[in-house]
């Protein structure tokens, strides 16, 4: 699904001089590799503070802490998703309250934002799912109305631009009260371990969440909150700073992979090619399609018979977990995300996939739908 091994040998030289840097220092936590990652990345995404932290979900986690929600609060986010966005809500003791999805972008449903709302909502958490922009715009409005907090979940999204009514963009990420990524090894920008990251343009949030994440404490010793230790090693900085430059070429890669995909699979009655808000870029941390009308395990088996990875992402919506079981929704209440559980399967997607790989995987997979 990601060819890391290519990736590294095209930047090797910088990576190793990373990561050797790092150890001839021994400065492996809090080294200044940190510190010059994060400037680098506040420059890149245009938010007025960057939190490094130790993996995605602390990320989406130490957020919720910080915006101090009490127990039993409402938190609405998407049913599909990965299991991470509602893991956090409810082990902080919040109340998730799941929603349907939009069946074009696969992103969280405005309409279902809007109807989710009761006296108990005090934040939104939509998913930039697969590399692109849920509709912040409508959803940023939303809050505003009813005075709710919004977390975005940008951890396959980092990158992609969203474009207001008026012209202005601004990165995933960037625009709700508070933003969250991933680094996991996969991601589009994605390290040598796990990695995440925390964004706000708040300053009082930003300097409260520094402190969640270091025990919570803004002196050493003294602790003023309760607090959890997530951070950025410096080796993972490191490579994470080597990579960040060569990022918009990463995804310009995958969109000219996507875009060929696209082409390829226009005119097939059984698949679906990823829909397109209007409003944002798609930056293809994955390739999801939809198949219609056809076995998608036949499919995958048939692509697995070829040596050609495919995942299914994800075949079961938030609401049907076993952990996740409510007596407030059963089978049937979502149907978009239940539907496109049962028919979504994602194709190799990364930086180095060439013109005779896409054309070997795209015919295989218009031989397995035939």
């Amino acid at each position: 699904m990601v060819d890391l091994q290519t990736q590294y040998q095209h930047i090797k030289n910088e990576i190793d001089r990373g990561i050797q840097a790092v150890i001839d220092s021994t400065a492996f936590i809090k080294g200044p590799q940190v510190s010059e990652f994060q400037a680098h990345l506040e420059q890149y995404t245009g938010a007025q503070h960057v939190i490094n932290v130790g993996n995605g979900t602390d990320a989406l986690q130490i957020a919720l802490m910080g915006l101090g929600l009490q127990r039993g609060d409402e938190v609405i986010t998407p049913t599909f998703t990965f299991i991470a966005t509602a893991e956090v809500v409810a082990l902080l003791g919040l109340t998730p309250v799941v929603v349907d999805v939009d069946w074009n972008t696969m992103n969280i449903s405005v309409d279902a934002i809007r109807k989710a709302i009761t006296p108990k909502t005090k934040a939104i958490v939509p998913v930039h799912l697969f590399g692109q922009c849920a509709d912040m715009e409508a959803i940023m409005q939303i809050a505003k109305e009813h005075h709710l907090y919004v977390v975005e979940d940008a951890c396959q999204a980092i990158g992609a631009q969203y474009t207001f009514k008026d012209g202005h963009t601004a990165q995933a990420g960037t625009m709700g009260h508070i933003g969250c990524t991933s680094f996991f090894p996969s991601k589009n920008l994605g390290c040598y371990g796990d990695g995440g990251a925390i964004f706000t343009n708040d300053d009082e949030l930003a300097e409260k969440m520094k402190a969640i994440a270091n025990h919570g404490c803004f002196v050493r010793y003294h602790h003023d909150f309760v607090g959890v230790n997530s951070r950025l090693d410096s080796i993972q900085a490191a490579i994470l700073d080597a990579k960040l430059p060569h990022l918009n070429d990463y995804i310009a890669n995958r969109q000219r992979a996507a875009a060929y995909y696209d082409r390829a699979f226009a005119n097939n009655e059984h698949l679906l090619t990823p829909g397109r808000d209007a409003q944002s870029t798609h930056v293809f941390h994955q390739y999801t399609l939809r198949l219609i009308n056809v076995d998608r395990d036949q499919v995958k088996a048939r692509l697995a018979e070829k040596d050609i990875p495919a995942m299914v992402y994800y075949p079961v919506p938030l609401h049907m977990q076993k952990a996740y079981q409510d007596p407030r929704y059963k089978q049937g209440d979502f149907p978009v995300a239940e539907r496109l559980a049962s028919c979504v399967l994602s194709l190799p997607m990364h930086t180095e996939l060439d013109d005779e790989q896409l054309a070997y995987i795209t015919s295989a997979v218009l031989a397995a739908v035939k």
